[in-house]
């Protein structure tokens, strides 16, 4: 009866794990550029009394033998990088990925971080940052005297300037694409960080070599749907239950052996 109690007590550790995944995916249901994420379970090590094909007789083996396992554990906690709905917002300064890619932003130690979430602002000096104020790699610096500001699908960023009737480029904004996307360690605050699991970063122009396209005007929302979320909470909290029930069955089996003396 002790190996069902501690098997059962992995089975709610693992579903434990379960939904506190759920509940930060349900938490960045809002969140710009949010990518869910999703635990991955493995059975443990199984306990074996007979191993399969060992023999039985002189001319018959076992076909299947006893193994008993040991429980569950949290394998990976995987993100999914699903691409999220469009949200119009006509600030022009907003920006949505549409396909793969990362914005490029400079951290205050000189590493770069990369970002779904296009809502981008200007600093006192006019450079484009995220809201945490990090920089975006290449830097782009829009002019005091600008009136409107125009962002192509390939990046290229293009200003009318007070008095002039034509506009005026002044860069291109980059991305970054990796060959395992859900390598990147996330660091919070909608920024991930390059690894030996993501490979390293490919920067280029959007629209070229893989790199999804600009759209001027418009967010990309989170991939977390309600729905779904909800129904694994539901599962993942029935799950949880059965196993304290085990854990009481396993526990009341040996009060019934304890009551035979």
């Amino acid at each position: 009866m002790i190996r069902a109690l501690w098997t059962a007590a992995t089975g709610m550790d693992s579903q434990q794990t379960n939904i506190d995944v759920i509940a930060n995916n349900l938490a960045n249901v809002n969140t710009s550029g949010f990518k869910k994420s999703r635990a991955d379970f493995q059975e443990l090590l199984y306990q074996v009394s007979k191993t399969p094909g060992s023999s039985t007789s002189a001319d018959t083996v076992s076909p299947t033998g006893i193994q008993v396992g040991l429980g569950s554990r949290t394998a990976a906690v995987q993100k999914v990088f699903s691409t999220g709905d469009m949200m119009q917002t006509e600030n022009e300064l907003d920006l949505a990925i549409e396909g793969r890619g990362f914005f490029q932003v400079e951290m205050p130690d000189g590493t770069t971080a990369y970002t779904r979430s296009g809502a981008l602002k200007k600093d006192g000096d006019g450079r484009l940052t995220t809201s945490e104020g990090y920089l975006l790699t290449p830097q782009i610096v829009i002019p005091e005297n600008t009136t409107s500001i125009s962002i192509g699908q390939d990046g290229t960023v293009d200003v009318f300037l007070d008095g002039e009737s034509t506009s005026t480029e002044i860069g291109v904004i980059e991305m970054a694409i990796f060959s395992n996307e859900s390598g990147l360690r996330s660091l919070g605050r909608n920024l991930f960080a390059e690894t030996l699991s993501s490979g390293v970063a490919n920067t280029g122009i959007p629209g070229e070599n893989g790199l999804g396209t600009l759209s001027q005007g418009y967010l990309e929302g989170s991939n977390v749907s309600v729905m779904e979320e909800m129904v694994n909470m539901i599962a993942g909290q029935r799950a949880y239950e059965v196993n304290s029930k085990a854990i009481q069955t396993a526990d009341e089996m040996l009060q019934m052996t304890n009551n035979l003396i």
